[in-house]
């Protein structure tokens, strides 16, 4: 069995290490420096690289990685221009075959345009794409396209755990509450994260049903949701992705109290 640990970068990166035998893959190496003191820490080789989308702190390690270690680069074939590194392009469908693990590929356009997520059943590394509590920023893709990527993550089997790339779940779940104060699951979670924070330990991972009971943006079909949002944006808004565009403004503008 692989086993997942998260090193932290920056300041609120997590960079998702899988570890198995004595073999190791990293998860988006923004920097390449608490990587390699990983490995070393744990006597591990670097086996391989897996991108989610090209954004500075999802790949600026790579090339200091790729100087001390010669692996495959995986990634977004879309993304191909803007991550030089890359050397096993990847399309939705395809597969990562790694020693007892079988990613599956998901394109899941929105936070950019040619982001994509590694799926196995017990694991989803979804990058940027999806937050506990919340979801990526719109910077190159549609309401439309990002609505449709969560709605595929959230179908996949609820007791998936998720891996996501950055420790925003506090400031999230401030949104989210301002949204549905009265979701009893949202605030018993709210409860436990802050314990978890103060004690220094990730909110994460997190699982797909949690999400689907707290996670506002993927909740735009439930009623509390849809009215706080229409109240919110002082319009009717007749569909799931107005829902959730209206949603995504009111989140880029929340400024908790």
């Amino acid at each position: 069995m692989w086993t997942l640990s998260a090193i932290p970068a920056f300041t609120d990166n997590y960079l998702w290490l899988l570890s198995r035998d004595g073999d190791a893959v990293i998860v988006d190496p923004g920097d390449a420096a608490p990587v390699q003191r990983a490995l070393d820490d744990r006597g591990l080789r670097l086996r391989a690289i897996l991108v989610t989308h090209w954004h500075p702190d999802h790949i600026g390690g790579i090339p200091t990685l790729r100087a001390r270690h010669d692996v495959p680069v995986y990634g977004p074939r879309a993304e191909a221009a803007k991550i030089k590194t890359l050397t096993q392009p990847l399309d939705d469908g395809d597969r990562v075959a790694l020693p007892g693990l079988d990613l599956q590929v998901l394109a899941v356009p929105g936070h950019t345009l040619g982001h994509i997520a590694y799926y196995a059943p017990g694991l989803l590394l979804c990058g940027d794409t999806l937050f506990s509590a919340g979801c990526g920023r719109l910077f190159e893709g549609t309401p439309a396209q990002m609505h449709a990527s969560l709605a595929r993550l959230a179908a996949l089997p609820p007791e998936t755990p998720v891996y996501c790339t950055h420790e925003y779940t506090e400031a999230n779940l401030a949104f989210a509450l301002a949204v549905e104060p009265d979701n009893l699951a949202l605030r018993d979670h709210a409860s436990a994260v802050r314990a978890l924070r103060a004690r220094g330990e990730p909110s994460l991972p997190t699982t797909l049903a949690l999400e689907r009971a707290i996670n506002p943006f993927l909740r735009c079909d439930v009623a509390a949701v849809r009215n706080a949002v229409a109240a919110q944006a002082a319009q009717a808004l007749p569909d799931e992705v107005t829902v959730f565009a209206a949603l995504r403004r009111w989140k880029d503008g929340f400024r908790p109290h």
